[in-house]
């Protein structure tokens, strides 16, 4: 590390000991290559490490996170989605600048384009009729994320203009095109006010979408008997000795799965004090203890119940449901508007979308279900290939969460969960009791 001629030694020490410490080890774990980081404690420091580590794809299989005093103390296990060790230099390189970096970016080359922000009620067609209102405005869609939840729908989509390429400023195009967008999100029948915004500003836009469903409060909401069994296992409870808040989540393993609970425990301003994650199978289990901001555990049976419902609807806002369509093609002017019309005229309802660019290549994933959420019929699937081109779409089935419900249901009845939860309470006890804050973990 260069210092600046200018700095004293005290400077030089508080530089050493905010900047974070990171070590890379691919010896330590027959299974997956071990990413250690200390550094002060702040609020928001786990979740800056899991959305560095989340944003390249990478899965974590394990993760052990310990606080002591104002220091704190992450160990991930991860590998790539392919479930090897990572052995490039280039990729391990990254990691470790980042982790390092106090304040990391969040912008992931976004800068330069305008954003929207759309949330409304979910409808059969809805996508198509936004990208149709953009290219109406002369709108070029550089990149977008939509997501659905309990028949809400939240939309984060970058864009500029079709003809200069610049991000779009001028305040009465702005407002024409949020007046379009309201009332297109608003439909005929949207119980819930339908809500648009425009922003220079960019942010983390995985973390932006669960903000925007979170105040959207997707999260209030009776699930059906018949999939009743389908939901995230979510148990908090109390630990008055130590004063903490214990978080337990059983539930499907999933790319991106701790980031989502990381990022909800964040912005609802709790504090992760110890954390144990593991991965059996395609099982996740998560425990967490937390205080809120101010040092305090949970107060409040409304407050528990909220914040399990807040839990269970980030684990499920990403899961994937539907037919997995990939497109890759060349970029064009009126593109989405296409293909998405081509969507609606079949009957697919889409429930998760990707869009990016680059280098004047459209690549797009699109997670689709007939108008009742259930699977497609294949006709529809290859007639929608045959207009949009056999060669560009490609189709990816994924297992439907309902389809494991009645195995997902026996083991609720026999309480597997709450034994491997019990167990993994004990291991951060014995963290705790190493690190000497408990006189026991037995």
């Amino acid at each position: 590390m260069e210092w600046h001629a200018c700095l004293d030694e005290y400077q030089k020490l508080v530089i050493r000991m905010s900047t974070p410490r990171v070590v890379i080890d691919n010896t330590v774990c027959r299974t997956a290559t071990v990413v250690k980081v200390d550094s002060a404690r702040r609020h928001g420091t786990l979740l800056d490490a899991v959305q560095i580590l989340t944003d390249l794809n990478l899965s974590i299989k394990k993760a052990y996170i310990s606080s002591d005093g104002q220091w704190f103390m992450d160990v991930f296990h991860v590998t790539d989605l392919n479930g090897n060790k990572l052995t490039d230099e280039s990729v391990i390189s990254y990691i470790e600048q980042s982790l390092e970096t106090t304040y990391p970016d969040k912008s992931l080359g976004f800068n330069g384009l305008t954003a929207l922000e759309l949330t409304g009620t979910d409808r059969v067609g809805l996508l198509s009729e936004v990208f149709a209102v953009l290219a109406e405005f002369q709108c070029n869609v550089v990149d977008a994320k939509v997501w659905t939840h309990n028949g809400r729908i939240a939309s984060l989509i970058y864009v500029k203009d079709c003809n200069s390429g610049s991000p779009i400023e001028d305040s009465r195009r702005i407002d024409r095109i949020e007046a379009r967008l309201r009332n297109v999100l608003r439909g005929d029948n949207d119980i819930r006010s339908a809500r648009t915004s425009v922003s220079m500003d960019v942010t983390h836009t995985e973390r932006r979408l669960h903000q925007m469903m979170s105040a959207d409060r997707d999260y209030e909401w009776k699930p059906d008997l018949q999939c009743w069994t389908d939901l995230p296992v979510v148990n908090v409870q109390n630990w008055t000795e130590r004063g903490y808040s214990v978080v337990n989540v059983q539930c499907e393993d999933r790319p991106k799965l701790l980031f989502d609970v990381v990022c909800t425990l964040t912005d609802m301003e709790y504090v992760v004090f110890h954390a144990s994650i593991n991965t059996t199978g395609d099982k996740a289990y998560l425990e967490f203890y937390i205080r809120h901001t101010d040092g305090t555990p949970i107060s409040s049976e409304p407050e528990r119940h909220r914040l399990i419902q807040c839990l269970q609807a980030a684990i499920e806002r990403r899961a994937s449901e539907g037919i997995r369509l990939e497109l890759c093609t060349s970029d064009r002017q009126g593109l989405l508007t296409d293909v998405t019309r081509t969507f609606r005229e079949n009957g697919l309802n889409v429930t998760r979308a990707e869009i990016s660019t680059a280098m004047g290549v459209a690549m797009n994933v699109f997670h689709v279900t007939d108008a009742t959420r259930n699977l497609v019929d294949p006709k529809s699937i290859e007639s929608v290939r045959q207009k949009i081109g056999l060669g560009n779409l490609k189709v990816k089935e994924l297992p439907f969460r309902h389809h494991q419900m009645a195995e997902r249901q026996d083991e609720h009845e026999i309480g597997v969960g709450g034994a491997v939860l019990l167990s993994l309470g004990s291991l951060v006890r014995k963290n705790l009791y190493n690190l000497g804050l408990i006189k026991s973990y037995s």
